[in-house]
């Protein structure tokens, strides 16, 4: 039987992914991931949805789009009436 509860473990996983969890509950959760197969999968799923985002993500940004959300962020920071 795996060691934890599943939805202890997928509510953590995104914890796991990004390295913020501490390394006894990183443990705790590989242990898991390693007994309990439907677990595991949907951490696969999660790593490969993540390379491919990182991957159709690789566009160069427009400059004018550059420039249109500079804009707007000195407006926010100008704050009403400019």
């Amino acid at each position: 039987m795996a060691e934890g509860n599943c939805d202890d473990a997928l509510r953590e996983l995104y914890g796991y992914l990004d390295g913020q969890l501490t390394d006894d509950r990183r443990a705790a959760i590989q242990r898991h991931l390693d007994d309990c197969p439907p677990c595991l999968e949907a951490k696969d799923f999660e790593v490969e949805l993540r390379a491919v985002i990182a991957k159709k993500c690789r566009d160069t940004v427009p400059e004018q789009l550059k420039l249109r959300i500079l804009g707007v962020i000195e407006q926010e920071r100008s704050g009403p009436g400019g």
